[in-house]
């Protein structure tokens, strides 16, 4: 072995993307399924890992915030194309050529991204169907919940990089695995398999790969027959009661119960248990 060769990044399974293949598509793809109820929301450069470029961090940007005004929309999930990789993070080819201004204007940007997929107040869950490093994990973590697929896997290789993690991760992470566990990841950069992932509760289900969009969609389908304004209400108690005291987050909670008590959703779904029928629910009020 040459003294310039390394085994260092064979863990990671990915490389930089190709420099002679272009985008023959958008990078994100947006389609409306169940009568417009559900946003499916796909990253969209499987030739590189869905690896996120600059123009691809503001296009999704965009669509979030248009699926944010679209009342119809009940939930949404978020995925990527091809069955490699759900994201590997920042496009490093494209940041090669980079100068510090413009690393900086496009971590602006990006955090932009990931905190327009934080504040949503629609239910939103990622469907993870590959790799998912870097900035893609994170994106997978800025979402409410994770199912992913049997050949998934999540890994923080900034360190290995030379960088921080910045797009949330060492905030995020110790919220969805044991604290060692997330700071092992964040300063090895080694990846988390799917089936470990699952164990220590950063996934909620598991699927193989070919069966991982339908199982995504029979969850989307169920939370768009709720109530949307309760779905919504008690995804804000959630939010905004996590870290508090006891007594603030009950009280929190409590607020969103009670805006809900006197919702005509309330009316309907009581209405149709007793009907033995489907509830009929209107389009968020909020």
């Amino acid at each position: 072995m040459s003294s310039s060769s390394t085994d260092r990044w064979a863990a990671l399974d990915f490389a930089p993307p190709a420099p002679d293949v272009a985008d023959t598509e958008p990078p994100v793809l947006l389609d409306y399924l169940s009568e417009g109820r559900v946003a499916r929301i796909t990253l969209n450069r499987p030739h590189a890992d869905n690896a996120i470029t600059t123009e691809m961090g503001a296009l999704l940007t965009d669509v979030v915030e248009e699926i944010a005004v679209r009342t119809g929309v009940r939930v949404v999930v978020l995925t990527g194309a091809g069955d490699r990789a759900f994201s590997v993070g920042s496009d490093l080819r494209q940041r090669k050529a980079m100068t510090k201004e413009d690393w900086l204007r496009q971590r602006q940007a990006f955090d932009r991204t990931l905190y327009t997929v934080r504040q949503l107040r629609k239910p939103i869950f990622a469907a993870v169907n590959g790799l998912a490093y870097g900035g893609g994990c994170e994106l997978a973590q800025s979402t409410d919940f994770i199912i992913a697929s049997s050949n998934a896997t999540f890994g923080q290789p900034e360190a290995m990089l030379g960088l921080a993690a910045g797009g949330g991760s060492p905030a995020l992470l110790p919220r969805l695995l044991p604290r060692g566990k997330a700071l092992q990841m964040l300063m090895t950069g080694d990846p988390l398999p799917a089936q470990e992932a699952y164990r220590l509760g950063m996934v909620n289900e598991l699927h193989d790969p070919e069966e991982l969009m339908t199982a995504a969609l029979r969850i989307a389908d169920k939370i768009a027959s709720n109530s949307p304004t309760a779905v919504q209400s008690v995804k804000r108690a959630v939010q905004l009661g996590e870290g508090e005291p006891l007594e603030q987050a009950i009280a929190i909670m409590m607020d969103a119960h009670w805006r809900s008590a006197v919702h005509p959703d309330r009316v309907e779904g009581i209405g149709a248990f007793n009907d033995g029928r489907e509830p009929t629910f209107d389009d968020s009020d909020f």
